[in-house]
């Protein structure tokens, strides 16, 4: 038996059976490098699914949706980790043609709830432990295209709903160990000036708002269970460590897209003119600034020596869209997965199926292999599982 899957699972073990942060054990590393900064979690690999991702429900016989054998293909492949991105309007009963209230926070669809159940015991069933992430919030998400009613960094009827709803997650799964769940809790934290407006100006939350709002929302998850896995995501839309927490118990989620030249080439959503961009390289000169693993180094050691202090942290997205070259990604996105792992820090590609994927991603210069009528990029597979 592989012993990197051995030295994992003696952890889950332990993990299971103290049902705490500080159940230690060895996490992966590649060969021959030196100890691994990160101890304080495992060193998840797999996958974002993003059934719950958006704020109007997927159809049900979307091929979108994530099938059983999804599941066996991430535990067969060497996969042990799913971070589910969640949007709450999914789970409230509001009435859609109208602006979502305050007071429709608090209205919890329990038929939505069970959707989501059913997704959490199939990714147990095949051993995967589960990262449930609130990517909208009540009154914050990276991205617009739904009108929030208040502010959660600024204002208290916001964060009342955010505790509200964390505590109906964490009371829903209270007996169930870290070893096989954790609760992320906002996506990519950012303040803007304007809620509703994708492109208003965007900066780092201040720290002791962070930490005034991640407190409070882990007391309400700890409430239904002290033993319960907090993680944050990093300030800045998930780039910057942030220090505020480190006394709290939280772990913390970089991300794997630095530079967003590769990362996010041609993307709508991230470049306002995407005709104008630097073509990709990798290592090379982009936008005027010199990019190799070098730089890349310099961008995670911020997190590395977070690690260091006992926090545990983890990488829960990454990966580059369709339109960068290939053979590009591929070199940028080895030494990415070469850092994190050398110092046992996991990682969860954005996502299984589809664009940012393994399978059925749509890029065009990829020579696909079939798999059960899926198209399968086997060079990413193989360098995932090599990591």
């Amino acid at each position: 038996m592989d012993r990197r899957r051995m030295h994992r699972r003696e952890f889950l073990k332990a993990a299971g059976a103290a049902m705490t942060l500080a159940a230690a054990g060895h996490p992966l590393k590649a060969s021959d490098k030196p100890q691994a900064a990160q101890t304080a979690i495992p060193r998840w690999r797999g996958f974002n699914l993003l059934d719950y991702f958006n704020p109007r429900p997927m159809r049900p016989d979307s091929h979108n949706r994530t099938t059983e054998d999804d599941f066996r293909w991430m535990r067969d492949w060497g996969f042990d980790f799913v971070r589910v991105p969640m949007a709450y309007p999914q789970w409230i009963d509001f009435d859609p043609s109208q602006r979502i209230t305050p007071d429709d926070m608090y209205k919890i669809k329990e038929s939505a709830l069970e959707y989501i159940d059913r997704l959490v015991e199939m990714a147990h069933k095949y051993g995967l432990h589960v990262s449930l992430n609130m990517h909208r919030a009540p009154g914050y998400c990276v991205n617009a295209g739904f009108h929030e009613p208040f502010n959660l960094w600024k204002d208290s009827e916001a964060l009342d709903a955010f505790c509200f709803q964390w505590g109906v997650w964490a009371k829903r799964y209270k007996d169930i160990p870290p070893s096989k769940i954790s609760f992320d809790l906002v996506n990519e934290p950012s303040m803007r000036e304007d809620m509703n407006d994708q492109h208003s100006k965007r900066g780092p939350v201040p720290g002791e708002v962070y930490r005034r709002v991640a407190e409070a929302a882990a007391k309400a998850i700890r409430a239904a269970n002290p033993n319960h896995l907090v993680i944050a995501d990093g300030n800045n839309v998930g780039n910057d460590v942030i220090p505020e927490l480190v006394d709290l118990n939280i772990a913390q989620s970089c991300r794997g897209y630095n530079p967003g030249y590769i990362s996010h080439y041609k993307a709508p959503w991230a470049f306002a003119n995407v005709e104008n961009l630097p073509a990709p390289v990798w290592p090379g000169t982009m936008g005027g600034q010199h990019w190799d693993r070098a730089r890349l180094e310099k961008y995670y050691q911020p997190w590395i020596d977070l690690a260091k202090k006992g926090v545990g942290v983890h990488c829960g997205e990454c990966g580059c869209w369709i339109k960068t070259p290939h053979d590009v990604f591929l070199a940028w996105f080895a030494d990415v997965l070469d850092i994190l792992t050398t110092n046992g820090i996991g990682y969860a590609l954005w996502n299984f199926r589809g664009q940012f994927g393994i399978l059925d991603s749509g890029r065009e210069d990829v020579a696909y292999e079939d798999w059960h009528g899926h198209k399968l990029d086997r060079k990413l597979l193989d360098l995932l599982q090599k990591y």
